[in-house]
């Protein structure tokens, strides 16, 4: 593509070089890179500063590579066209756009935002797009796949670069829905930018990235972009969607925010149409929690119909609300939509259950905020009430260089509600073990339980509420199911889905639920 024409999309600050406007209407750009060792020969490198590398730094790297021209938000001087302009991740989203032929506006796009339920919500509505015949890709947590394809997301929404490309290839697939989990990040990254949403889905907003966010406000302003910006703007403004958990208290104040935002823009084609997700719309009754999953019944504003799921917990009926919603908005059939709840028989690392001969209900799950693991222990709880036996025995631990102030929150909340919780390591990164623990253990101490040592395995073995520490995540996961009985409930928390482990500046190969089912034939020996 001639670089004179994705040009038009960004505002340029100014052009440096000696081979600046003369070389302009000829250049050819071949590829687009922000990484300065993917560069290829004719392409153009855009120079991002991030939070930990710059960019700038590596503008060099990428003229060695073959690059072209090089956009930058700081004056560089070299012998190559040098391109200036006010922020380069804003211009890496439009040029993306217009580099692939801006693929969004061809498709049927639902972007899913919230602190919980993303991923679990985007698999329910995906189920229900490919019930009703569409052709649907999926851009999440877990992975992005189409037409039985399946790619790793190293991130829950991809940089804008990637992300425009995975869209134009979904349309070259034939794809034509397509599902999105946006996070914080990319809307304040600007990676969704130029990245056009029909329908906007809401499900909670909690405690998380107060690393990156800084504060509760910063955090909501940040998410509430999706609704009050990108779905007000662009090609599609004027007939774009908002579904809204309206249970959640940031949910009823985005549900009048943008009914407030469409009143001021009556008569004018940029107002959204808001579907608030309450009692009104869909109601749910008759409905029982198992270790099995869920059933019940939804009266809704189309119908009523009932519904078995193979997904756990309270927390996962508002997300079969929410996909619902999505389908009564798209007035889809109330049976496609039964259909497509129905058929999620598992979503990985959320409240997966792991087989065994042992007797015992072993999950794991990603939860790794306070809400997610109080959400979660809270279902366990109540399902173990129906069971009238049985403990919760917990093991999990929290992230290192993430947001601190959740990490003495989560100790509470799991001392509160376990039984037995075996206080562990997560991703501890470049923090020292711990020191994360001790401050788990700042929560956790102040629900009174007995603190035990790892070897008295007669105490843990009894009925007092207790904690012990093992920071060896392995021996956490073995110890956690060797002290569990028959109709005990073992939850392995915070990485989910996950395949390995952050140890300092490593990644070391790791997966809690293969942990799980080895910790559980050695038990099943035991037997």
């Amino acid at each position: 593509m001639k670089l004179s024409h994705l040009l038009k999309s960004i505002t340029v600050k100014g052009v440096f070089g000696k081979k600046k406007e003369d070389a302009m209407d000829k250049a050819e750009i071949v590829s687009i890179h922000y990484r300065a060792q993917d560069v290829k020969q004719g392409g153009m490198f855009v120079a991002i500063q991030g939070h930990v590398t710059d960019g700038h730094d590596y503008v060099d790297v990428a003229l060695a590579n073959g690059a072209s021209a090089i956009i930058t938000q700081k004056s560089i001087e070299r012998d190559s066209i040098i391109i200036e302009v006010e922020d380069t991740r804003k211009a890496l989203s439009a040029m993306s756009a217009a580099f692939y032929g801006n693929p969004s506006e061809n498709l049927f796009l639902i972007g899913i935002t919230g602190t919980n339920g993303k991923t679990t919500t985007a698999y329910l509505i995906e189920s229900i797009l490919l019930k009703a015949g569409f052709k649907v890709g999926v851009i999440g947590t877990i992975n992005y796949r189409y037409s039985g394809k399946i790619f790793n997301s190293p991130v829950t929404t991809p940089e804008s670069l990637d992300l425009q490309r995975i869209l134009a290839e979904m349309i070259n697939q034939g794809i034509t829905h397509v599902v999105v989990e946006v996070s914080s990040h990319a809307i304040d990254q600007h990676r969704i930018a130029n990245c056009w949403f029909d329908v906007g889905v809401f499900t909670n907003l909690t405690q998380d990235h107060l690393d990156y966010h800084k504060d509760m406000d910063s955090y909501w302003s940040c998410k509430k972009k999706l609704f009050t910006e990108n779905l007000i703007s662009g090609p599609k403004k004027g007939r774009t969607l908002a579904v809204i958990n309206c249970g959640d208290t940031r949910g009823k104040e985005l549900a009048l925010e943008l009914k407030a935002q469409s009143s001021k823009l009556k008569g004018k084609s940029s107002k959204v149409e808001v579907f608030e997700l309450s009692d009104n719309m869909i109601r749910p009754s008759n409905i029982k929690y198992e270790p099995s999953g869920i059933t019940g019944r939804f009266s809704t504003i189309k119908g009523d119909f009932d519904f078995k799921s193979s997904l756990v917990g309270k927390h996962n009926l508002k997300n079969i609300i929410s996909a619902t919603g999505v389908g009564i908005t798209l007035n889809l059939p109330l049976d496609v939509i039964k259909g497509g709840i129905e058929h999620v028989t598992c979503i990985p690392g959320r409240l997966e259950a792991i087989a065994n001969t042992a007797g015992r209900f072993v999950y794991v799950d990603y939860a790794h905020t306070p809400d997610a693991l109080e959400n979660v222990l809270s279902s366990l709880r109540s399902i173990l009430r129906s069971m009238a036996q049985g403990r919760i025995i917990c093991a999990f631990g929290c992230g290192g260089d993430r947001d601190k102030d959740k990490r003495h929150q989560m100790g509470e909340i799991a001392g509160r509600l376990c039984d037995i919780t075996v206080i562990t390591s997560d991703n501890p990164r470049t923090e020292a073990p711990m020191d994360i623990i001790a401050q788990v253990l700042d929560g956790m101490r102040k629900t009174s339980m007995l603190e035990y040592d790892r070897a008295d395995m007669d105490s843990l073995l009894n009925r007092k509420k207790g904690y012990v520490v093992e920071p060896d995540r392995k021996k956490a996961i073995e110890l956690a199911v060797t002290v569990s009985r028959a109709d005990d409930i073992v939850l392995i928390a915070g990485k989910g889905h996950e395949t390995y482990q952050i140890i300092g500046n490593k990644i070391v190969s790791f997966d809690d639920r293969k942990e799980a089912e080895t910790a559980l034939r050695i038990e099943g020996l035991r037997d």
